[in-house]
């Protein structure tokens, strides 16, 4: 179509249209590395390196062992939209590769000088290069280099494989260029891109070599817990990672999380990964938080990932141009599967490891592979309960003999103080008396009590209207009465018994609710035990405070329901050597 010579519409020259398209593709070298590691995965690679040079701009390389490329096509790999995964747009819905579109080598011929060196059998090898000078429409012959027609693979050596280099990325752009980051900033994106593509695909060899050195080498290994551990975590971490196996409608998913001794003060090392694609996706990291709820310090987060398989017609990748981002088509299923998954994983553990210090429940009952992994089909919310409540000896169950514990004080105002069975156990009083409380509440509800005077209050949002009117009936099985108030706003009627909270911090609590998924009653039920229970600087009688240590011994989850440790402990020998004595 001709340009407009008197209006301001006009058609962008192709190499143009190209280059500003392949931009939407090829933001920084990490895209490169990306989009070429993805290719190299699709060939059924063994073995991957990636090198990069000067932050990936000099050079952004990835090199493989898989299928390799015929002449032919060498020849049209490149051109926009060539692809060898689908043929239609119904095979959307059933291919299962990363790469699918055709843009990513034609996007970086487009932004740089692009080399290709491959082979299916390594006796006969080709080579391709190409320049971002190029000008190239539909299927006609274009310029290269001044010649009339487009470059031709040449012939050359290589095992069988292919190679992509990118050279000197955007150098025909500095418009572009002048918006990366430093070279060593955008080596480490490269990196993480990197990092990321070994956690999904654990199996296969990944070597990352950066200006000439080599800085990861990650080996296969069966298992994503293993490559997890390796590829992020120190050495003295591994051991408290484990592994989660989900299933649902459509899909299945690994989950691999750190217990409540490996955390970190962000969600950095969070991961969600939809068949084999790292996506951003808050809905399933909070999910994998929603599961951990209670083992936590408040401030904290977990360490894992979600490895989600799921029916390529039930998710959309081809939503974002660099498929970060995806659609499924029932996020809710794989939400509640997720966080089931690691809360149902986190109770058994406990339970199993109090029926193991306890003898009343054998070990073989909970079908652990080993320390770290469970396996099997989850157990259902009643046999997770039936197991809890053998071992729950704070409720139904006589203690042990007062002859086994000593109570030997207290100190700081918090803690108790108690000996057992050449222990000293120091037990912080409040996160005790808040996990019994709390219990309690899970197990038979929280008591409601009407307020003398309503606590009228208005909402900030349609969101907290419809958060109000939609739980309203949760909301009063958990003790929280809401009502319509004349005036368009709401009014609390009535609250659990013993609520000390001011109005203005109750309405707070309250709204915030909104964001706890389907944890809403245990967030509730924490918020109330943690304003009931005993407190820092309170004195109980020493019988109380005896008592109240030795259930706390017993407590199945021996953390606060926020997520701290309850008690801490110190054995005879290790007080003998703190003085010396032999």
């Amino acid at each position: 179509m001709p340009a407009n010579s008197s209006g301001n519409i006009f058609i962008l020259p192709p190499g143009e249209a190209r280059r500003i398209a392949a931009g939407e593709v090829i933001e920084r070298p990490a895209a490169l590395v990306r989009e070429f590691l993805d290719n190299a995965i699709d060939a059924k690679a063994a073995n991957i390196d990636v090198y990069i040079e000067g932050g990936g701009c000099k050079k952004a390389e990835v090199s493989d062992d898989g299928e390799g490329m015929l002449r032919e096509d060498l020849e049209l790999c490149w051109h926009t939209h060539a692809t060898s995964k689908i043929r239609t747009l119904n095979d959307l819905d059933t291919s299962l590769t990363l790469g699918f579109r055709g843009e990513a080598l034609a996007a970086a011929a487009a932004v740089s000088r692009l080399e290709i060196i491959t082979s299916t059998d390594g006796r006969q090898a080709w080579r391709l290069e190409t320049d971002p000078g190029i000008i190239h429409r539909n299927n006609e012959l274009g310029v290269y280099r001044g010649k009339s027609h487009l470059p031709k693979p040449e012939l050359t050596r290589r095992t069988r494989g292919t190679t992509v280099r990118s050279l000197n990325l955007f150098e025909s752009i500095p418009a572009r260029k002048k918006f990366l980051k430093r070279e060593g900033s955008e080596a480490g994106l490269c990196r993480q891109v990197f990092i990321d593509k070994a956690l999904a695909f654990n199996k296969l060899n990944f070597r990352f070599y950066n200006d000439g050195k080599l800085k990861e080498f990650l080996p296969g290994v069966p298992s994503k817990k293993e490559r997890f551990a390796a590829a992020l975590l120190q050495a003295n971490e591994k051991d408290f990672l484990h592994e989660i196996n989900v299933t649902g409608s459509g899909f299945s998913a690994v989950i691999v999380i750190g217990g409540p001794e490996l955390y970190r003060n962000d969600r950095r090392q969070l991961f969600v990964f939809a068949n084999g694609r790292r996506v951003q996706d808050f809905a399933l990291i909070q999910a994998m938080e929603y599961g951990t709820q209670g083992w936590f310090p408040n401030g904290a987060h977990p360490v894992g990932a979600v490895f989600l398989e799921i029916d390529p017609c039930l998710a959309d990748f081809n939503i974002h141009p660099a498929k970060r981002e995806v659609r499924f088509r029932d996020p809710g299923a794989i939400h509640h599967a997720v966080s089931g998954g690691v809360k149902s994983f986190f109770h058994m553990k406990s339970v199993a490891s109090a029926a193991q210090k306890s003898d009343t429940v054998k070990n073989e009952e909970f079908k652990f592979a080993d320390n770290n992994s469970f396996t099997g089909k989850l157990p259902s919310v009643s046999y997770i309960r039936e197991k809890f409540n053998e071992i729950n000896f704070a409720a139904e169950k006589p203690a042990p003999a007062y002859s086994d514990f000593r109570y030997a004080g207290r100190v700081f105002g918090l803690f108790i103080l108690i000996e057992h069975n050449d222990k000293l156990y120091i037990i912080d009083q409040h996160a005790a008396h808040e996990r019994i409380l709390y219990d309690k509440f899970i197990e038979h509800g929280i008591p409601k009590q009407d307020l003398l005077v309503p606590i009228p209050f208005r909402t900030e949002s349609d969101e907290e209207d419809s958060f109000l009117e939609e739980k309203r009936e949760e909301l009063s099985r958990l003790g929280i009465k809401v009502e319509r108030d004349a005036n368009l706003g709401w009014r609390i009627e009535a609250l659990p018994a013993d609520w000390r909270m001011g109005d203005a911090a109750t309405v707070k609590e309250i709204l915030e609710l909104k964001t706890a998924g389907e944890n809403m009653a245990q967030r509730w039920a924490a918020s109330c035990c943690c304003h009931a229970a005993i407190k820092d600087g309170d004195y109980p009688d020493n019988e109380t405070a005896f008592n109240l240590g030795k259930e706390a011994l017993l407590l199945p989850e021996p953390r606060c329901p926020h997520g701290r440790p309850i008690w801490t402990e110190i054995s005879r020998d290790a007080l003998h050597k703190a003085v010396r004595r032999s």
